[in-house]
């Protein structure tokens, strides 16, 4: 590893959300606390939650499908989560909350784990059918998000439903299991 390891993540016997992250970027890795940069900051305004409330435990799990900082690719973006590290911790970290009730699956990484075979042909267009995936059949709904880094700011721009229709339900269903 580019670092030493410094798993970060937030697990919780009460939140009734799980934030599916990516993995820690530089900041996170250095402060230990999880989406502690700009795009913990967009993410929280998604949610329409303040900073308290994103960190209140009661409130939110968040867990990366890679606990450690996985390093910088050749153009300086951050790399994809270690291969290793999902399935080595996931299946165990999620028997540890079996009272959560909604997933914000953020990302490719952890839409593609937590959305398997219904997983669409790109993010965007899991992103789109984020509809299909709030089925209150299923034992636990995954709503897939965008990563909220300033790198999809030009996703967010030509994607306009996003923040259009998704938003406003992810900020509702968001307050009906945190108030």
């Amino acid at each position: 590893m580019p670092h030493e390891p410094r798993p970060v993540a937030v697990l919780s016997s009460k939140a009734k959300i799980l934030i599916a992250g990516q993995a820690p970027g530089l900041r996170v890795h250095e402060t230990g606390l999880t989406f502690n940069d700009a795009s913990g900051n967009r993410l929280r305004d998604w949610l329409g939650v303040t900073r308290e409330e994103f960190y209140d435990t009661d409130k939110f799990s968040i867990v990366p499908m890679g606990f450690c900082f996985p390093g910088y690719d050749a153009n300086g973006g951050d790399l994809p989560p270690r291969k290793e590290c999902a399935p080595h911790w996931r299946a165990t970290v999620m028997a540890a909350m079996p009272q959560i009730e909604l997933i914000l699956a953020v990302g490719h990484h952890a839409q593609s784990w937590h959305l398997g075979a219904h997983i669409r042909e790109n993010m965007t267009e899991t992103v789109r059918h984020w509809r299909d995936y709030l089925d209150p059949t299923e034992s636990v709904p995954v709503l897939p998000l965008p990563h909220p880094s300033w790198r999809n700011t030009g996703w967010i721009k030509k994607n306009p439903w996003f923040e259009k229709e998704l938003l406003p339900v992810l900020k509702e269903l968001v307050h009906r299991k945190i108030d």
